[in-house]
């Protein structure tokens, strides 16, 4: 075996003591001695032994060899190994690599260099092992099942950064996929390793820390609150004042998981100043961070009156309003949201939001957005509605029934036509103004259509069915309702009918118009039983014309006249 050059030797055995002591030769002194203390630094832990082995003077010639030889090997299996951990981290980056590595046996192989006497080796492997569990829910259980957790945990509060980042990605990768695989991070102590982590001077430790808490508390309220047990929401407030703003994001990611649950934890993260933090970012130049703010802020605001109240107080409006103007669909998709939940809780919190023009702002995206987008927004225009007429007049004032409209006929999602018919019922059905505005938006043959159409969800028939009943109880416009005769189901034409036994005996041009428009004729031909509610409004209807246009207009009297005529004998 040839012996490498000593200048650029990695093994310090090579060199004899007389050769360390010589004196440089060169002006570059200072230069030397920097590059050999480096070249030092990186020698390994046998290389060091054996260096130490070799500089003692009764060895010989032969022995240095030999040496050099066994220092050799076992550079090479260090290196062999780093190779090894580095390849495989490579590959498992890739999706389509997945299942090679799976039937390879990946996970068998890395798990002893997790306890690697190397910590670059160690980490490299809990970086393999978290790339491969984040693709693969069968690989994350193996991970559980193999027991790797336990020693990756107990690994993880003491050694250096770059490990605790790996192995903080591990147990995410291992949360994301189930409650049940993220309850196994729980039972193996990683939510309190995870939480001493938050406490790490290194901004990206805390970063992968906050990441794994929030895959873990994204599943169920039952390990959210293991992570508020382990006192993780104060940590996470504090993270929301460092400087690095992917911290911040994470930590807001992570108090809006744990909101989201029960009124219980929203009230635990409150309690820790959440809020007051959250609203001082909302205007943020980060646009990532302004999505996770705005998140948080509307998972807090739904779960009480009293959550809602405290966000109002923290002066999140009217400056949230000008993120509805965000080039980013998220952020204003999230904004909506927020007041979509502040005002569905009372009719003052709804004032609240109409006053700094929240329903006029909410109208406009509706009209430059599409799709899913659009839900939140309808739905606060619904919340807001069904309160009060007030406030269902505002929404009509500011010309929420077009933009209806055009959600109907736009949109071919049914679950979104549902909720836009839900809240043209919520609209119109106030009073008789309310239910007139609707109309003549020329919206009850399209509640009408939907409700018929066979190919409508039967959650979009029920939705247009109770919002055009709803309407029609207060309607008393009556050439709107004139048209629905024609078409209407029983079920449906027996409100209709109702409306113009109510408004037909006190308006004179009403009874007029009713009779040339073909409206009493239409009456007449509505087969309803003897005895029916449909008929006693018939008959209503009925008893505000002459006899005589009554049975004019009734079926068959054109027979009946025609047979007359032919019995008639001149005299």
């Amino acid at each position: 075996m040839g012996t490498p050059d000593n200048k650029h030797s990695t093994f310090g055995c090579a060199r004899s003591p007389r050769s360390q002591l010589a004196a440089p030769t060169n002006n570059n002194n200072n230069n030397n001695n920097n590059n050999n203390n480096k070249k030092i630094l990186k020698k390994s832990r046998w290389s060091l032994v054996f260096e130490d082995f070799a500089l003692k003077p009764s060895r010989s010639a032969a022995d240095a060899m030999t040496q050099r030889q066994i220092v050799q090997v076992f550079e090479q299996y260090n290196k062999s190994r780093m190779q090894f951990v580095q390849t495989v981290a490579d590959l498992a980056d890739r999706p389509q690599n997945i299942e090679i590595l799976q039937r390879a046996g990946v996970m068998s192989m890395l798990r002893p260099l997790m306890l690697d006497v190397v910590p670059g080796i160690q980490q490299k492997a809990a970086l393999a092992l978290g790339r491969l569990a984040v693709h693969n829910a069968d690989l994350a259980d193996n991970l559980v099942k193999e027991d790797i957790l336990p020693q990756l945990i107990r690994s993880l509060t003491i050694q250096n950064r770059l490990y605790k980042k790996a192995a903080a990605f591990v147990l995410r990768a291992v949360s994301k996929h189930s409650p049940e695989l993220a309850q196994a991070v729980v039972a193996s102590g990683g939510v309190d390793a995870l939480v001493l982590c938050l406490e790490d001077f290194d901004p990206g430790v805390k970063e992968a820390a906050a990441l794994a808490l929030g895959f873990i508390a994204r599943h169920n309220d039952a390990l959210s609150q293991s992570i508020v047990d382990a006192g993780a929401v104060p940590m996470l407030v504090l993270c929301l004042l460092e400087p690095e703003i992917a911290l911040k994001r994470t930590a807001a990611s992570v108090l809006s998981d744990i909101s989201k649950h029960t009124p219980e934890l929203a009230q635990i993260v409150v309690e820790a100043g959440a809020i007051a933090h959250l609203a001082q970012m909302i205007l943020n130049p980060d646009t990532k961070l302004r999505r996770q703010v705005f998140s948080a802020l509307g998972q807090i605001s739904k779960h009480s009156v009293c959550l809602a109240e405290m966000v109002i107080e923290a002066d999140v409006f009217p400056a949230a309003m000008m993120c509805l103007r965000d080039p980013d669909e998220c952020v204003k998709n999230n904004v909506t949201i927020l007041m979509r939940e502040v005002v569905k809780h009372t009719p003052e919190l709804s004032q609240v939001i109409v006053n700094c023009g929240g329903t006029s702002e909410v109208i406009t995206y509706l009209g430059e957005c599409r799709g899913s987008l659009r839900l939140p927004g309808i739905m606060m225009l619904g919340y807001v509605a069904a309160h009060s007429e007030n406030l269902a007049m505002a929404v009509i004032l500011s010309q929420g029934l077009l933009q209806l409209a055009l959600c109907l006929s736009e949109e071919t999602q049914h679950h979104i036509k549902a909720v836009t018919a839900w809240c043209i019922g919520q609209i119109g059905h106030h009073t008789p103004v309310h239910a007139k505005a609707v109309a003549t938006a020329n919206l009850l043959p399209k509640l009408l259509q939907l409700y018929m159409d066979a190919n409508s969800s039967e959650d979009l028939q029920n939705k247009s069915k109770k919002a055009l009943k709803m309407i029609l109880q207060k309607c008393t416009f009556l050439p709107a309702l004139e048209s629905l005769l024609y078409d209407a189901p029983s079920n449906i034409i027996k409100h209709v009918v109702c409306q113009f036994s109510k408004v037909l005996p006190h308006d004179s041009q009403a009874r007029r118009q009713f009779v040339t428009s073909g409206g009493l004729k239409k009456v007449q031909e509505i087969q309803a039983e003897p005895g029916s509610v449909l008929q006693e409004h018939i008959n209503s209807i009925n008893s505000c014309f002459p006899e005589e246009i009554v049975r004019y207009y009734s079926p068959g009297y054109s027979e009946v006249l025609l047979e007359r005529l032919e019995n008639f004998k001149l005299s």
